[in-house]
């Protein structure tokens, strides 16, 4: 799967920045709390750079103090923020079930987990629920309005999104962006990633349905319908249907074709120039 090892390398690419700064961010802490340690420390480098006891020292220390405490704090209250939705979005969705839609489906397509969630629902939803335990949540609507390969196909695509955990993923990769904003690479990866993990989820449902037709129709009857879908709702959703869509269909009418992710030079040339700055650090050090 071409759209499976490029959207890992972008994966790859946020985590990479994430732990250098991370570790160095914990080994600071631990240097505060319980002593200095031998192992390089690049805040603690910096602060080392202004003479101790004068302004410029001090200045610098709270700098430093103050960013860190602050990304911990971000971090921490995003994590806070999401545990709460995720619960009162599946209280929500426990109001909701058709327990014998559900039971129905999992039968039909011989879900073991019994990992499919029918949710009588006005509105045609499909999209992937949760972290370590990912369901998939189908509407009432949503059912009635495909045929039965159209409803296959979607099934498919969100299995992709469960198997390979793209929720909990999508979700650090937020925090990531967010929490080192500085490297603007990060959210180039989270932007891309998401556009990503869709394709990567399209190709999965055709190589099992064995024909893009599927998925196809039930892509444009979504489009048909205007589906609306907030992205904001909560990071451990994967909407089938979702801002991706351009980027799907043109993977459907040519799947030959490749299909360039969004590209920014600028958030490129200030990231490796930060990364640079860093190891220009290490090296001085």
């Amino acid at each position: 799967m071409v759209w499976k090892h490029k959207s890992t390398a972008v994966l790859g690419l946020a985590l990479f920045f994430a732990i250098i700064l991370f570790v160095q961010m914990a080994m600071f802490l631990v240097n505060i709390l319980f002593g200095p340690l031998e192992l390089f420390n690049i805040f603690n480098f910096c602060v080392s750079l202004f003479k101790k006891g004068t302004f410029a020292y001090y200045v610098i220390l709270i700098i430093v103090n103050a960013y860190i405490f602050y990304t911990v704090f971000l971090i921490c209250k995003k994590v806070v923020q999401q545990i709460l939705v995720l619960n009162s979005f599946q209280s929500k969705i426990q109001l909701l079930i058709n327990k014998g839609k559900s039971k129905q489906l999992n039968q039909i397509f011989n879900r073991k987990n019994n990992d499919i969630v029918v949710i009588n629902h006005n509105d045609p939803l499909a999209f992937t629920f949760g972290f370590s335990n990912p369901v998939i949540v189908l509407s009432t609507t949503l059912i009635e309005m495909l045929d039965a390969k159209e409803l296959e196909a979607v099934i498919y695509h969100e299995t992709s999104h469960q198997r390979y955990y793209d929720g909990i993923k999508v979700f650090i990769l937020q925090i990531i962006s967010e929490s080192i904003w500085y490297i603007p690479l990060t959210r180039w990866s989270y932007q891309n990633y998401r556009i990503m993990i869709e394709l990567v989820a399209d190709e999965y449902a055709i190589n099992r349905m064995g024909s893009e037709l599927g998925l196809g129709s039930a892509l444009l009857k979504l489009i048909k319908k205007q589906l609306k879908v907030n992205s904001n709702l909560t990071p451990a959703i994967v909407h089938f249907a979702d801002s991706t869509i351009d980027y799907r269909l043109q993977q459907l009418i040519n799947p030959q074709q490749s299909i360039p992710v969004k590209v920014d030079t600028r958030s490129i040339v200030i990231s490796l120039n930060v990364f640079i700055l860093i190891l220009l650090l290490l090296v001085i050090a």
